[in-house]
């Protein structure tokens, strides 16, 4: 009789702490989370940012919800990282070749004929990532990385077949390692956000852009460029990284949440899709009377490969002045590249 008692209440209190449990977490405190980017809502990327927060509201029971300001209604592109960091959004979406120098070893991923199939690249580059990210981006809290479908080159005023042709060009880079790649072939860098990039084309203030297809459309570059190289060039890197602050204010369960969905799956179900907009663009700027998309020749795209090798031992200069080991980055970054099939 007494063991009946003492396991009934035993039951009783196990049933008390489930309870408990289970109110906490129904009062955690509630978070509405300031997602924001620099592109227009149009772009595929906002919806791919409503997806992850909508799964990430209904697995916090509604405890975090969010809103999204595109455009740069929050911060210009390149304030994006220091925002994370200062508090001023909670996710941020970065392109860290907007700040050359400042993030050296993500910089490998923006090696010329590097990183040749975007799908696989969001997931083999996140991948490699990881580790190094906690380092070197240190001052956010880490989500994941993705990556651009391999940019091309598109011009207004000539067609650019060989290295040379960039001489005397001014070029409005991707990022900061084809901005190196433009200076070392004798062209200048204007230097812009991509929702800027139409206007400065327009205005003559740069002849040529590295860009995606898709994009070119989306933000109007089509209209102010002419000739287009259908050879790609290499990726661009992205993060979605957090404030930290506001990752340290969340409760246990609701860490929990956000590290499910900061994943290098995540990172392949968030950015995939955009990868499928930008092949799209590729015909679409194919069929406009006004556009001429050519070709090289296997030589002449050796004479760009060989035009780009002083640009890996740059990158691995960079990262030895920051303390790192890049002949052990590269090996990892190799590897990654191999086991998601994303290399060129």
């Amino acid at each position: 009789m007494g063991g009946t008692r003492h396991l009934t209440l035993c039951s009783l209190a196990v049933l008390g702490l489930a309870l408990g449990l289970g109110t906490a977490q129904a009062q955690d405190k509630t978070f509405e989370l300031k997602l924001s980017h620099w592109v227009p809502p149009s772009h595929p990327l906002q919806k791919a940012i409503q997806d992850w927060a909508e799964d990430i509201q209904k697995a916090s029971n509604g405890t975090i919800t969010y809103k999204i300001f595109p455009a740069q209604q929050l911060g210009k592109a390149f304030d994006h990282y220091d925002m994370a960091k200062d508090g001023i959004a909670d996710f941020v979406y970065v392109n860290p070749g907007y700040q050359p120098g400042r993030f050296p070893i993500i910089a490998a991923g923006e090696l010329p004929f590097l990183v040749g199939q975007a799908k696989g690249g969001n997931r083999a580059i996140d991948a490699w990532y990881r580790k190094y990210a906690a380092t070197e981006m240190k001052d956010t809290h880490y989500c994941f990385s993705f990556v651009l479908d391999p940019v091309a080159w598109h011009s207004s005023t000539k067609k650019i077949v060989v290295p040379d042709d960039i001489k005397g060009m001014k070029i409005r880079p991707a990022q900061g390692t084809i901005a190196a790649w433009v200076t070392q072939l004798g062209g200048t860098n204007v230097q812009s956000s991509a929702p800027e990039a139409r206007d400065i084309l327009a205005k003559g203030v740069a002849d040529a852009i590295t860009f995606p297809w898709g994009s070119m459309l989306l933000f109007g570059i089509d209209k102010v460029t002419k000739y287009d190289m259908d050879e790609p060039l290499g990726s661009v890197m992205f993060q979605w990284l957090m404030s930290p602050a506001t990752y340290n204010a969340m409760s246990a369960a609701q860490k929990k949440v956000i590290d499910d969905h900061c994943t290098t799956e995540w990172a392949a179900r968030f950015a995939d899709p955009w990868v499928d907009f930008e092949h799209a663009g590729l015909e679409k700027i194919k069929a406009e009377p006004d556009h001429e998309v050519y070709k090289i020749s296997d030589a002449q795209m050796a004479e760009w490969k060989k035009s780009a090798e002083p640009l890996k031992q740059k990158w691995a200069d960079d990262v030895k002045k920051a303390g790192g080991d890049p002949d052990a980055i590269w090996k990892d970054l190799q590897a990654s590249l191999a086991q998601y099939n994303a290399g060129f």
